[in-house]
């Protein structure tokens, strides 16, 4: 099977699809990789590692599009990169096109297919492949150390001749992978933690980081859909912030990570909750890049803003802000999908075939040219 690897260009990304090490594993199994000359310069990875582990280096994409049987991608393919498409030609990416976002009509001319990592189902034969937690982890270690760069306070107890300086308090919301992960960077930065997710069964694996586990006087979800929290009516999600609010307005720090997939991030934090915390606070709203609002009211992808005193800063991409580790990550998690869905070197690609394999059939959005 041949197999490309483009410059991402969508604003922001710096990933690339697969790196060396991971496209060595592919080419290892008998399949040929063709890479964009620079495809990873952004992510620390240049031309000469990956013709050093087998691959075809291409100057232009045109080059690589007109030949190859599968396009491993990262963010959104944009409307010209899919029309140069090789008619039938499978794309494998983090974003769907049947959200109604992308390309959707020039893949479906091009009988083109497509596999969405986000759908992957959530089961033990598809770890190896889970894109969306890899890059979550990214984004939760990210998250604190911005809380950290930002924050005029240390992070750590400090015992000096000039007196004591008390830890830095910080309050993590969503207890995912990315909150576990923002929970232990800020550990290991010395702060004294707290953090509170929906799900009652999170609690124990906050405390397992040595995190404090807020418990509020409300009903928590006793079960979840694949390890994520479900969405909540508008009046539970009400007394949810109100009881939430003593503990933002104490937090040094607030670090947001609460994500329902395929809905709108869940608004955890007011305008009101914000001009309750101290001057020189700090929030970090990771999912400040959802389309429909992130987890703050304040917080704008991308950007500092200042709130009477406290700054709010917005994600954008910010697993991109790792690019070298998130793409060793990212390209694993495609590697390993690659070979789980491939049968005698070459993709599954029929409607039965299909069906037949729990990962394939949770993540083909799109075969030849049909939405499933």
């Amino acid at each position: 099977m041949q197999i490309g690897v483009l410059t991402e260009n969508a604003p922001f990304e710096r990933r690339v699809a697969l790196t060396p090490e991971s496209a060595g594993r592919l080419i290892a199994a008998g399949h040929s990789v063709y890479v964009q000359s620079g495809a990873g310069q952004a992510a620390a990875e240049d031309d000469d590692a990956y013709r050093a582990a087998g691959a075809i280096i291409a100057k232009s994409p045109e080059e690589i599009l007109a030949n190859i049987d599968l396009l491993t991608a990262v963010g959104q393919l944009d409307q010209q990169t899919a029309a140069k498409l090789k008619p039938g030609t499978a794309v494998i990416g983090l974003s769907s096109p049947k959200d109604g976002r992308g390309p959707a009509g020039v893949l479906v001319d091009r009988h083109a297919s497509f596999f969405a990592l986000e759908l992957l189902p959530r089961i033990t034969r598809a770890q190896s492949m889970d894109a969306l937690s890899s890059q979550a982890m990214v984004a939760g270690y990210r998250a604190a150390l911005i809380a950290a760069e930002r924050l005029p306070r240390f992070f750590p107890l400090l015992m000096t001749a000039a007196g004591t300086v008390p830890p830095a308090k910080v309050v993590v919301l969503g207890a995912g992978v990315a909150g576990l992960q923002a929970i232990a960077t800020a550990k290991r930065l010395g702060a004294v933690v707290e953090a509170y997710d929906v799900r009652a069964a999170a609690a124990e694996e906050i405390r397992s980081l040595g995190a404090k586990s807020i418990t509020l006087d409300i009903e928590s979800q006793t079960s979840s859909s694949g390890g994520y929290a479900s969405e909540q009516a508008a009046d539970a999600a009400d007394r949810q912030r109100k009881a939430l609010a003593p503990f933002v307005a104490a937090a040094d720090v607030v670090i947001t990570t609460a994500a329902v997939p395929g809905r709108p991030a869940p608004l955890l934090v007011t305008t009101e909750m914000v001009e309750k915390m101290r001057p020189g606070s700090v929030i970090v709203d990771l999912a400040a890049d959802n389309p429909n609002g992130g987890n703050c009211e304040v917080s704008r992808p991308g950007e500092d803003v200042q709130h009477q005193g406290v700054l709010v800063h917005g994600g954008r991409n910010v697993p991109s802000q790792l690019a070298a580790h998130a793409s060793r990550l990212y390209g694993a998690n495609m590697s390993a999908f690659i070979l789980a869905i491939c049968q005698d070197g070459v993709l599954l690609s029929t409607p039965e075939d299909i069906a037949a394999d729990e990962i394939a059939a949770a993540c083909c959005v799109l075969l030849k040219g049909e939405f499933r």
